[in-house]
């Protein structure tokens, strides 16, 4: 289920709330958390129920290992590393046979010229994250930081509906102490109306920008020959845009929900693309994923405690493995790297400063232009990063990537631009009686551009300090949400899924 869909917004979110305040309010608390599970489950069968099997049984196997590690720190027994072992081994087993077994069997065919079968394997939603949030959840239950706990609280930790298909990765201390708040259990009309604000801001991200982003995105991978010189850079730019609204849109609305229930889902995103350098770039993207890295991967390699060369290895290998946990193909598998190259270089450059006095000294520039520059440079290494992220191969992203320096113009920006002639945007022309005037659609193209690039660098973001805002209620302020979401009701009719549903 969609969060942009009429089922989500008109049926399922209503249902969903309006049953488990009511539970609540009668203090049946136990029965609140189950019908939520139960909620969320058919949140997620909804696609296809074929996937409810894979999740219920992951929550099965996960929970008994819960249960064994739990027993054996009572009593004093070292099997609870098996355990653990065991547990970690299954979930990613689970993980590589869904999302992995036909990339390692083609790879094997053609290293060994070998005829092995591939399998009709359906990748289930949402796998890459729960499977990544329970392995958490073991290792904390392993280092004693989490004791055993109630089946109910589990599955509800695992499968609550805003953040299962998409993230953001929570941790059980962070969410399940909210659960059982019975403070938390009672309406509140500031939280909704924060909520609400929170998932209209990211459901237009979602519908209005990153939707009409894909469509020019899309064509342009599917037109390479057509691109050249400047149309390309427009197509790489597009795409990291319509990533960044996409996914930020998905945890935005996540949060929003979690207001709606009286609880604080992490931030994921702290303006990324403002960020000055790469690994300042990690500080802000996907931070639930950096996180779960750094404890559970980075840390146990040796972080940087064993000298500059290990530190350096540690931080290709963890940005190695981001890449494959993202996809199955080389494309994944090469823009990890990028990312892990560029972020030793970062690193490499400040040792070299500290060491080298002659270019200690800053630029001789203001702080501000300098910061202007520094973001400018990152969104270009972290644009030409997304190619090879969203390249169906490591040729098409090489080609796009060559595009940019073929200068013949075939005319594209026409054919680009045409995605951006929205009715909204028609509508406005038509009763001023400009429809037939030819530089409609680029008008609508700069709109948006403008726009994301003000919702980006030009403003503040509403999660700028790390933490959601309590929004205060006006009357113009309502107005405005509610236009907002009747706008983006009224474009339901382009609805895309989320782009990280395939990790």
């Amino acid at each position: 289920m969609l969060f942009n869909s009429y089922i989500f917004i008109l049926l399922f979110l209503p249902l969903a709330w309006s049953g488990y305040f009511l539970l609540n309010a009668k203090k049946k608390y136990e029965y609140a958390k189950y019908f939520l599970t139960g909620m969320s489950l058919w949140f997620y069968a909804y696609f296809n129920v074929s996937y409810l099997w894979v999740i219920l049984a992951s929550i099965l196997v996960n929970y008994v290992c819960h249960l064994k590690i739990a027993a054996c720190l009572k009593r004093g027994k070292s099997i609870h590393n098996f355990w653990c072992g065991l547990g970690v081994l299954f979930n990613l087993g689970l993980l590589f046979y869904f999302k992995y077994y036909n990339f390692f069997i083609e790879n094997i065919n053609y290293l060994f010229h070998t005829s092995l079968f591939l399998k009709n394997i359906l990748l289930p939603l949402g796998i890459s994250f729960f499977s990544f949030q329970q392995i958490a959840f073991l290792v904390d239950v392993r280092r004693g930081d989490i004791k055993r706990q109630p089946v109910c609280d589990y599955m509800l930790f695992v499968t609550f509906f805003p953040q299962l298909i998409a993230g953001p990765i929570v941790n059980y201390r962070e969410m399940m102490p909210q659960f059982n708040n019975l403070e938390l259990k009672h309406i509140d009309y500031k939280n909704i109306y924060t909520g609400f604000c929170i998932f209209v801001i990211g459901l237009a991200k979602k519908v209005l920008l990153a939707d009409t982003l894909g469509q020019a995105v899309n064509w342009g991978y599917r037109e390479l020959h057509l691109l050249s010189g400047f149309s390309t850079i427009l197509v790489i730019i597009f795409y990291a845009l319509q990533i960044y609204f996409d996914f930020s849109g998905y945890c935005d609305m996540a949060a929003g929900i979690g207001y709606l229930f009286n609880l604080r889902i992490p931030v994921n995103f702290i303006s990324p693309y403002k960020a000055e350098n790469i690994p300042d770039f990690w500080n802000r993207w996907h931070i639930t994923l950096t996180r779960f890295f750094t404890r559970y991967l980075y840390v146990p390699l040796g972080g940087n405690r064993r000298g500059r060369l290990r530190t350096y290895l540690n931080i290709l290998i963890v940005f190695l493995i981001s890449g494959i946990w993202h996809g199955a193909g080389y494309t994944f598998i090469l823009w990890g790297l990028l990312h892990g190259i560029m972020n030793i270089a970062v690193r490499i450059f400040h040792d070299i400063k500290k060491h080298l006095p002659f270019i200690r000294h800053e630029p001789p520039v203001s702080g501000k232009l300098r910061k202007i520059l520094a973001e400018a440079v990152t969104f270009a290494a972290v644009s030409i990063a997304w190619v090879f992220f969203r390249a169906d191969s490591v040729d098409q992203a090489l080609t796009l990537l060559s595009s940019m320096f073929r200068f013949h113009e075939p005319g594209t920006y026409g054919e680009l631009a045409t995605f951006f002639d929205l009715q909204e945007i028609d509508y406005i022309f038509k009763a001023l009686h400009l429809e037939g005037l030819v530089f409609v659609p680029y008008f609508s193209m700069a709109c948006h551009c403008l726009i994301s690039a003000w919702l980006i660098w030009g403003c503040k973001g509403i999660s700028e300090t790390g933490e959601w805002p309590k929004f205060k209620p006006t009357l113009l302020k309502c107005m405005l949400y509610c236009g907002l979401l009747l706008w983006c009701l009224l474009s339901f009719s382009g609805v895309s899924i989320f782009l990280y549903f395939n990790f």
